[in-house]
């Protein structure tokens, strides 16, 4: 039986897991490449960080997401390329109410970030 997500080394785990298949994926690989060249340990660091503060109220996080993706030629097909990569992740590590909650921060991510986009539509790149 699959446990839930306990601590930050689930959360390296999972973000290990999710970063290994973006790079790989056709449509996310090449946004993610461009944007993070040379070592990617700083960027899973970060993420780390990120989602600790998210699941556990952990505090060391520090940065701002979405103003990282502004630059990024990036919309709605991308976000649902990264929750199907990101659920597919977590559905294949863990099962409980963090797992849960990993997921559903995740979808409110995209949609807050993909409605912030498009608000800046002609505004970008």
């Amino acid at each position: 039986m699959m446990e839930d997500i306990r601590n930050r080394n689930d959360i390296s785990a999972f973000v290990d897991l999710f970063y290994d298949k973006v790079r790989l994926d056709t449509k996310l690989g090449p946004v993610f490449s461009g944007a993070i060249t040379g070592d990617w340990q700083p960027h899973l660091d970060k993420m780390y960080s990120f989602w600790d503060s998210l699941l556990f109220g952990v505090a060391g996080f520090s940065g701002n997401p979405f103003a990282k993706h502004v630059p990024l030629a990036i919309g709605q097909e991308h976000f649902d390329q990264w929750l199907v990569l990101f659920d597919e992740t977590i559905d294949s590590l863990f099962f409980g109410p963090v797992a849960s909650e990993a997921k559903n921060r995740a979808r409110l991510i995209a949609k807050i970030f993909v409605s912030r986009l498009d608000g800046m539509q002609g505004k970008r790149i």
